[in-house]
């Protein structure tokens, strides 16, 4: 028995079987939190028990969060290492290379992979860590050296940014670990490219969990007028080009995503049939109404309305409203995706929300197709917040 860890021990009133059955957390109201537990220092790791002391495995402990153990291993004597963390990467590495012939994919989508709060997107000869939780916080320098080792991978970026971080404790901070990242990265998917900006992009520098969703987009694309509102660096619209549109208008509020959309477009030769507009979308979307304008597909991908349950109601109205502004914007018979990656937001409650904006925006609906985010992004099923990904397209009669 490894004696040198501290002991943690579930409360009598906890589900311990839920744990035993896969479910990756524990919540800081379940957890005996006597001055001995709070006073182990963030991201440590320890030895989980159930309230009759049986062991239920090695968990990393942040006394500051609300997830206040998160497991790691079901055996509470293993040791995390670097050679745990290649292991685990190993395991990652080898269903990416199944699924995808170039290397451009999230390799680690956290506690789905094994490696909780963790996110490691990977660019070629280059990849981007986001350690969202204190012990890969800890650890990040034994993560890159693993990453290094098991991929391959020259460059490697620590993105320390976003709301994950500050729920965790963790301060804001990006810098590069190893290699250089001067320059953005061209990345080859469904046909289209897109140039990732691992150090000052939105995320990781590009999204790619919405690659199956393009592709989907793509089939009603063909010869057609498009509206990517939200693009980011050009998502749906560079998708949408590289399946024979006609021409693709992109919307966004961040100058650089679109400067690189730009960049993207002209590496495609298709420049002379791709358009960006600034500013915010929901002005936007009422400029182009007021303008009269009509696309054969309007695609909307905004950022999370709803983060957390708190923000759900307010979430859903957003999504309401996007749809309802979006859909007199869509051509009669034409095509409108709507996205949301608020895992707060169920899937009932998002399809409802946007049922209700396109109803509100004078247009009757039938949904053709609901996607989700792709195999890169495996899902925990004992663990909702990792299917947090939705895409719902409707064509628009009326």
């Amino acid at each position: 028995m490894n004696t040198e860890l501290p002991v943690i021990r579930l409360r009598p009133k906890a589900n311990a079987r839920a744990i035993r059955h896969g479910f990756p957390w524990v919540f800081a109201d379940e957890l005996v939190t006597d001055r001995r537990t709070r006073a182990i220092a963030p991201g440590s790791f320890a030895r989980l028990e159930d309230a009759e002391r049986r062991p239920l495995g090695l968990v990393t402990v942040n006394p500051n969060s609300r997830i206040i153990a998160r497991m790691m291993d079901t055996d509470p004597e293993a040791a995390i290492t670097r050679d745990w963390l290649a292991a685990r990467l190993g395991r990652a590495l080898a269903l990416r290379e199944r699924l995808f012939d170039a290397p451009f994919y999230r390799l680690v989508h956290a506690e789905a992979d094994g490696l909780p709060g963790t996110i490691i997107d990977r660019f070629g000869d280059a990849a981007v860590i986001q350690p969202n939780a204190a012990w890969a916080d800890r650890m990040v320098e034994d993560l890159a050296g693993a990453l290094r080792d098991v991929a391959g991978v020259s460059t490697v970026v620590l993105n320390g940014q976003g709301r994950a971080r500050g729920l965790e404790g963790l301060a804001e901070r990006t810098e590069v670990l190893s290699g250089h990242a001067d320059a953005p990265i061209e990345v080859p998917m469904n046909g289209a490219a897109y140039l990732a900006d691992l150090m000052q992009g939105q995320k990781t520098g590009l999204f790619y969990d919405q690659r199956p969703n393009h592709a989907f987009a793509q089939r009603l694309s063909k010869g057609a007028r498009v509206l990517d509102v939200f693009s980011h660096v050009g998502g749906f619209g560079l998708a949408a080009l590289a399946g024979g549109a006609a021409h693709a208008t992109a919307v966004d509020g961040s100058a650089a995503a679109l400067e690189l959309a730009r960049g993207g477009a002209g590496r495609m030769g298709v420049a002379d049939r791709f358009q960006t507009r600034q500013g915010d979308a929901f002005d936007v979307l009422e400029e182009l109404a007021a303008e009269g304008a009509r696309y054969d597909v309007v695609i909307c991908d905004p950022p999370a309305f709803a983060p957390s349950k708190q923000a759900l109601d307010a979430g859903l109205r957003a999504y309401e409203r996007v749809a309802r502004l979006a859909a007199p914007l869509v051509a009669p018979g034409g095509y409108l995706g709507l996205c949301s990656c608020s895992h707060a937001a169920d899937l009932t409650a998002f399809r409802n929300a946007s049922a209700r904006g396109i109803g509100r925006g004078g247009r009757r609906m039938q949904l053709l197709h609901t996607g989700q985010a792709g195999p890169d992004h495996p899902t925990l099923p004992q663990l909702a917040e990792s299917g947090y990904l939705k895409a719902l397209f409707f064509r628009l009669d009326g």
